[in-house]
């Protein structure tokens, strides 16, 4: 079946994602792109060019684009502080909704989107497209052979301390790591993991030389219901890039084998009695290479394919918002962690939102 879709924001990853992520969908016609929206006119070019859509289906306005157009969902490609209003305008018009990551800028506006999408009985997504990149799957499905968990870590780390270099506004974000970076790779920890995440320690800061406004590196654990536990090693301002955007790197220690994701390769480190008492140990390269798996789309395309299966009768996502305001959960509670120098509890950060909200 295909669904009618109002891509909405023809920004820096809109565009990624009327190049990228839709054009597979479109060609598998899972897609039909009635329209495009943003409010910056000269973008709509893109849209054009791309989507091949004509200019009287580029618009400024939703409401407008939505009156005119029928469509089944519309994607929300704008900043974190607009998804919101525009949220509520497509529930309005009866669609559902894919979004980007976060699901807004707080989570009070997180926790009242999730709401209001289940008081209209509506179906939305959230696009956390590094879980579903290549290397991270192919990670997740090793984990789930393996045996128990004993606890897992996570590192991103690179030199992007100047200015020019990535995005400028991110140099003025409070918490930029948690936000920008971070919103990704805890959510990641949380879904390796088949318990909720309890509670959060955080410890966030400027290193010297770093060019950011806002808390740039930090060092985050997370304790989970099960007793799992994770740690969390993230720097957009070290002196070497050691594993970089896309290039991080995750462990599992596990009862019986390590398994490691470092710079895109998998492997497996079995037990081995004969190596206990051995401290010159093993080193990357030497474990058992699992193969990459294999499907034709990664990361935001394979979402919207996810979302479009949903609407068609599917499985729910598992990004869903409603999951997914877990993961946002964690997020705030490692920020107030932070400001606070004491261990957050996700659950209370949630209910408290829930009463500001």
């Amino acid at each position: 079946m295909t669904q009618r879709m109002v891509h909405v924001g023809l920004g820096g990853q809109g565009r990624h994602w009327v190049t990228q992520a839709i054009p597979p969908n479109v060609d598998a016609d899972r897609v039909d792109v009635v329209a495009a929206v943003d409010m910056n006119p000269e973008r709509h070019s893109v849209a054009e060019s791309e989507l091949g859509l004509s200019a009287d289906r580029c618009y400024t306005d939703l409401d407008t684009a939505l009156s005119e157009r029928d469509a089944d969902f519309c994607s929300v490609v704008t900043p974190p502080a607009a998804h919101e209003p525009v949220v509520e305008t497509a529930l309005s018009h009866g669609l559902d909704i894919l979004s980007e990551k976060p699901i807004a800028d707080t989570l009070e506006s997180a926790v009242r989107i999730e709401r209001k999408v289940r008081e209209a009985g509506a179906k939305m997504g959230i696009t956390m497209s590094h879980r579903y990149d290549q290397d991270k799957t192919t990670f997740r499905r090793a984990l789930s052979e393996a045996s128990p968990v004993d606890y897992l870590t996570a590192r991103y780390t690179g030199n992007v301390r100047n200015r020019g270099l990535y995005s400028d506004y991110v140099h003025e974000m409070t918490d930029m790591l948690l936000l920008d970076g971070a919103i990704h790779h805890l959510d990641m920890l949380a879904s390796f993991v088949d318990a909720p995440c309890e509670r959060v320690y955080a410890e966030t800061w400027v290193p010297d030389g770093a060019d950011y406004e806002g808390d740039c590196t930090g060092l985050v654990t997370l304790h989970f219901a099960d007793g799992t536990r994770a740690q969390y090693e993230g720097s957009y301002a070290n002196a070497t890039t050691l594993n970089g955007w896309g290039h991080e790197q995750f462990r599992a220690e596990c009862r019986d084998e390590t398994i490691l994701l470092d710079d895109r390769e998998v492997e497996r480190f079995p037990f081995d009695p004969a190596d206990v008492g051995d401290w010159s140990g093993l080193q990357k390269g030497d474990g058992e290479q699992v193969p990459l798996a294999e499907r034709p789309i990664w990361e935001n395309a394979w979402l919207i394919e996810q979302f479009c299966d949903w609407l068609g009768g599917g499985d729910p996502m598992d990004t869903r918002v409603q999951e997914n305001l877990h993961s946002m959960g964690i997020v705030f509670a490692a920020i107030e962690s932070s400001r606070r120098g004491e261990a957050v509890n996700v659950q209370d950060m949630l209910d408290d939102a829930r009463q500001r909200a």
